[in-house]
C-alpha cells in the first residue's frame, strides 16, 4: 500500500473549504478522510471512521474544546465538513471514569452535548476517539489487519508484525467497554502509533492528518508484507463438467430466498440480487472447506447488519440439472431461515430481552463453479451486501493461506447485529409497497412507458426499461436514475426479447412484473388494407406481447413467488374505430391473450390484466395526429382530446397509475381497467 497524500491537493482542500469558514485543520480532516474511504481495502460502506480535536465557537458564542467525529453512516469517500459531529470533548473524556455506560445514556450524553444540536449522530466509536489524546485518530477495517488478526492466534501474529509499534487489543464489542479496553493499552505504552483491536480494525494516530494517514499506510503495508509469506494453496472442489448458465439460476436463487407474507395473501418478501465472479472469488466459493471457513462468521463486527452473520451456500449447479438445483436450493433456504430463528431463539433468552427479529433470509448466497450473490430489498442494498461478502472472501482467502480463520463467537455477532446503534445506520425509512420486486416495461422510449416505469420506481421496485430505441430507452432510464436500467428489446424478434429478459434476470435476478406496452398504429380499410401490413401489425400488437408474456412467466414460475403481467390493449380492442382494424384486430385478439394467462397461471399465482386506454399523447398518437383529427372534426386539439364524457384529456401519467394499481391489487386478475374519461362504446359489458 502506497501513500496517496499530495500536498498540492491538501492545500486545494485548505483553500476550498476556507471560503465557507472551515478551519484548515477540518479541512484536512475531510482530505485524509477522503483518501482513506476511497480504498476499498481499507473501507466500505459507512465503516471505519475518524476524528480531529480542535476547538470550535458554540452557539452561544464561547469557544470550546470538541471531537469533531465522523457522524454514523457517513460515506468516508465523500464526506464533507458537515458529516463531522463536533462534541463538547471534556464532557466525553469524563465518561472514561464511570464503571459502566449504557447505550441510551451515550446517546443522550452525545446529543447533550453537540456544539451544533442539528448535527448528525456521533460514530458508535466515539469513545475510542475521546479517550485517545491524539490530535487526529484514524480507524478502518484493513483486510490485510483482518487476515492477521481473524485466527485463533491472530494477537500473537499482530504482536510478531508490528512489535512495539502498535498496541494490540483482544476482542471487545465496539462501545464504552472498548473504549475503556483501547485507553488502557494505549496508557502501557504512550509512544505507539496505533492500535490492532482484534477481529475488528485498526488504529492510528498522530500530531498531523498526513501523520495519522501514513502511519496507517505504513501499518497496512506490514500487514501485507506478512500475508506473502508463508502460504499456502487452498484446495479446490471437484466440480460438474459443464455448468447451468447465471440467467436460468438467478430466479430460483431468488425465488428460494424470498418469503410468503403471513399477513398479506399472495404477497411474498422479495429481494433483489447482485451477481459477483471473479478469479479471487471463484476460488473463496470453490474451496474445499467452504463448508466450514464460510460459516464461522463476520470478518469484522460492522458486516453483520449487512450481510447477517454467515452466508447461503449452495452445490455446484450442473447444466441440465435446474430441478435438481431448485430443489436443493429450497431445502438449503429453509434450513438458513429455521437456523436463524433458531440462532435468535436462543441469543433472545440469553440476554433476557424481548427483540423484534429481523427477516431470517439470507442476505449472501456462494455457489461454487458460479460466484456470489447478495441480496436486499432494493438494487444499492444488495450491491452493499456483495461489496462486502467479496471483501469477506479475500479477507478469509489470506487468512487461510497463512492459518485458519476464525470469527467472533455467536453471542457477540448476534450482540453487533442487534445492537441499537448499529442498526441505526440503516435508518428508519418506510418500505415502499414495491420493494424488492423487479418490473419489467416494453415500450419505455415513449411517453405511457416512460411514465409508467417512473410509477413503479416511485412505488420502489427495480425497473427494467426496454425498447427498441436503445438511447431513447436509456434517455428515460436516466430521468429515473437509481438502479434503472435500459435495455435494447425488439419485440417482434423472439431472439432480442429472450436477450432482454437474460439481462434483466442477471442484473436483478428475476421478474415480478411485466407491463407489455409496447405498440404501433397501423391504418387502412380492412377489405383494402395489404396483408403485409397487417401481418406487421400482428407481428408488434400481438405476438409481441405473447413473446413477452412468455419470457416473464418463464421467470415467474422458476422463482415461484407469482407474479403480475400488464398488457396496453387499447379501446381499439373492444370499440374499432373507422380506418383502425390493422390496429384493433391484434389488439383483441391481446385481450383474449390477458384472459388465457390469467386463467392458466393462476394457480402459479401469477395474475394477467389490461389497460383499455384512449387518445392519450404518445408514441401511437402524435401531435400531427392529433392536428388532422382535430381539424377534420372541426374542434380544437384540446376539444378533440377531451372529447369523453368527463371532458378531461387523459394523460401518460393516468395510465401509469392504473398499471401501478392493478400491480398492486393482488387478489384481481383478468381484469380490463378503462382509462378514457368515459366512452360508453368503449366499456366492457
Amino acid at each position: 500500500m502506497h501513500s496517496r497524500y499530495v500536498e498540492r491537493d491538501a492545500e486545494a482542500m485548505i483553500a476550498r473549504y476556507a471560503g465557507e469558514g472551515v478551519a484548515g485543520d477540518l479541512a484536512l480532516r475531510v482530505y485524509t478522510t477522503r483518501l482513506l474511504g476511497q480504498d476499498p481495502k481499507l473501507v466500505l460502506h459507512g465503516g471505519g471512521n475518524t476524528s480531529l480535536k480542535t476547538r470550535l465557537t458554540d452557539l452561544l458564542g464561547e469557544e470550546r474544546q470538541v471531537l469533531c467525529v465522523k457522524g454514523s453512516g457517513f460515506d468516508m469517500a465523500t464526506i464533507e465538513p458537515s458529516g463531522f459531529a463536533a462534541v463538547r470533548l471534556a464532557a466525553l473524556q469524563a465518561l472514561r471514569a464511570r464503571e459502566s455506560l449504557a447505550d441510551r445514556d451515550l446517546v443522550r450524553i452525545e446529543r447533550a452535548n453537540l456544539i451544533d444540536p442539528t448535527g448528525p449522530n456521533p460514530s458508535v466509536e466515539v469513545l475510542l476517539h475521546a479517550f485517545l489524546p491524539a490530535k487526529f485518530v484514524d480507524h478502518t477495517h484493513a483486510n490485510a489487519v483482518l487476515s492477521l488478526v481473524d485466527q485463533a492466534g491472530g494477537v500473537a501474529t499482530a504482536a510478531e508484525v508490528f512489535g512495539e509499534r502498535m498496541g494490540i487489543v483482544p476482542y471487545v464489542r465496539p462501545g464504552f467497554e472498548l473504549a475503556k479496553a483501547a485507553a488502557e493499552t494505549f496508557d502501557k505504552n504512550p509512544d505507539v502509533e496505533g492500535l490492532v483491536l482484534e477481529k475488528h480494525g485498526i488504529f492510528t494516530f498522530g500530531a498531523t492528518a498526513r501523520e495519522a494517514y501514513e502511519r496507517m499506510v505504513a501499518m497496512v503495508s506490514l500487514a501485507e508484507a506478512r500475508l506473502q509469506r508463508g502460504r499456502k494453496a487452498l484446495v479446490k472442489v471437484s466440480l460438474p463438467p459443464t455448468l447451468a448458465p447465471l440467467p436460468s439460476l438467478a430466479p430460483i436463487i431468488r425465488g428460494a430466498c424470498s418469503l410468503a407474507d403471513e399477513d398479506h395473501e399472495g404477497a411474498f418478501l422479495r429481494q433483489i440480487l447482485d451477481f459477483r465472479t471473479s478469479p479471487a472469488i471463484l476460488d473463496f466459493v470453490g474451496g474445499a472447506e467452504i463448508a466450514r471457513y464460510s460459516q464461522e462468521g463476520v470478518v469484522t463486527p460492522d458486516y453483520a447488519i449487512r450481510t447477517k452473520t454467515w452466508p447461503l451456500v449452495l452445490d455446484a449447479p450442473a447444466a441440465g440439472d435446474l430441478a435438481v438445483f431448485r430443489d436443493h436450493a429450497r431445502i438449503a433456504a429453509a434450513a438458513f431461515v429455521a437456523r436463524y430463528c433458531d440462532y435468535f431463539a436462543r441469543n433472545s433468552a440469553r440476554i433476557g430481552r424481548d427483540k423484534p427479529m429481523l427477516d431470517p433470509l439470507p442476505r449472501v448466497v456462494l455457489v461454487p463453479g458460479l460466484g456470489l450473490f447478495g441480496l436486499g430489498r432494493s438494487k444499492r442494498d444488495a450491491c452493499i451486501a456483495a461489496d462486502l461478502a467479496e471483501n469477506a472472501a479475500e479477507v478469509i482467502l489470506d487468512a487461510e493461506a497463512i492459518g485458519r480463520f476464525q470469527s467472533i463467537p455467536e453471542a457477540d455477532m448476534f450482540d453487533m447485529e442487534y445492537w441499537p446503534l448499529e442498526q441505526a445506520k440503516l435508518g428508519a425509512a418506510a418500505v415502499p409497497p414495491l420493494a424488492g420486486q423487479v418490473a419489467v416495461v416494453t415500450g419505455a422510449g415513449g411517453a405511457i412507458g416512460a411514465a409508467t416505469a417512473a410509477a413503479f420506481a416511485r412505488a420502489g421496485a427495480e425497473v427494467a426499461l426496454l425498447d427498441v430505441n436503445e438511447s431513447a430507452a436509456a434517455e428515460r432510464s436516466a430521468a429515473i436514475g437509481g438502479a434503472a436500467l435500459a435495455v435494447k428489446c425488439d419485440v417482434t424478434d423472439a431472439a432480442s426479447v429472450q436477450a432482454a429478459f437474460d439481462q434483466v434476470v442477471e442484473a436483478f435476478g428475476g421478474v415480478d412484473i411485466a407491463v407489455s406496452n409496447a405498440g404501433a398504429a397501423w391504418q387502412g380499410r380492412i377489405g383494402e388494407v395489404d396483408e403485409a401490413v397487417l401481418r406487421q401489425s400482428f407481428e408488434l400488437n400481438f405476438y409481441g406481447h405473447q413473446r413477452v408474456a412468455q419470457a416473464a412467466v418463464k421467470v415467474m414460475l422458476a422463482q415461484g413467488t407469482g407474479g403480475c403481467l400488464l398488457f396496453n390493449v387499447s379501446k381499439q380492442a373492444v370499440n374499432p374505430g373507422p380506418d383502425f382494424g390493422p390496429y384493433g384486430l391484434p389488439k383483441a385478439a391481446t385481450l383474449l391473450l390477458v384472459r388465457q394467462y390469467a386463467l392458466e397461471y393462476g394457480a402459479d399465482g401469477i395474475r394477467a390484466n389490461a389497460v383499455n386506454a384512449d387518445r392519450i399523447r404518445s408514441g401511437l398518437l402524435t401531435d400531427d395526429f392529433v392536428k388532422t383529427r382535430a381539424k377534420a372534426r372541426g374542434v380544437s386539439e384540446k376539444d378533440y382530446m377531451s372529447g369523453n364524457l368527463l371532458a378531461r384529456e387523459v394523460t401518460a401519467e393516468d395510465v401509469a397509475q392504473a398499471f401501478l394499481h392493478q400491480a398492486l391489487q393482488l387478489k384481481t386478475t383478468a381484469d380490463v381497467t378503462t382509462v378514457d374519461g368515459g366512452n360508453i362504446a368503449a366499456a366492457l359489458r
